[in-house]
């Protein structure tokens, strides 16, 4: 979709009670501001093992949806990893952590949400969970689920909207 044919405000007015609303608290780092869909979960700690192989399946315009447990000590997305999801169709990611290289994913046409910047990379444990239910921000997260970033915020929906 189109980020000129939304905004997380026109959906809210629209769809009130199918919404949910993350706190505001994620930093924009990626070179697109507006970004949307489809979601897929990832939970890891300190370790972009899951993220990185996702990174480097088809993304097919889908959202990386990354509980990092909100560790400031390693960045779970970096340049290199960000421009091989872009290469392979990827939205974007919204990270419950850090990232790094902001100076380069600024430049990307990616979507990229993050508590905030870290210049350590990850161990490579090969650890982590993909497509669970995981939570933070005040919402939960299910792959399948429809995510719309701008910069009045971030929603979930169940399903895809259409203005």
């Amino acid at each position: 979709m189109n980020p000129r044919q939304w905004s997380t405000p026109d959906i809210a007015d629209q769809f009130p009670d199918a919404i949910r609303v993350l706190h505001p608290i994620f930093q924009c780092f990626g070179g697109h501001t507006a970004f949307c869909g489809e979601v897929i979960t990832v939970r890891c700690f300190e370790d972009n093992s899951r993220v990185k192989a996702l990174a480097s399946e088809p993304g097919a315009g889908r959202v990386m949806v990354v509980d990092g447990a909100g560790s400031l000590r390693r960045a779970l997305l970096g340049d290199q990893i960000a421009a091989n999801a872009l290469k392979n169709g990827w939205a974007g990611f919204v990270i419950n952590g850090c990232v790094r290289d902001v100076e380069i994913l600024k430049t990307l046409p990616l979507g990229v949400r993050a508590l905030h910047a870290c210049p350590v990379k990850t161990e490579k444990l090969d650890r982590g969970e993909t497509n669970v239910t995981i939570a933070f921000a005040g919402v939960e997260f299910k792959s399948g689920q429809y995510l719309y970033a701008d910069q009045s915020g971030i929603l979930i929906l169940e399903h895809a909207v259409e203005l």
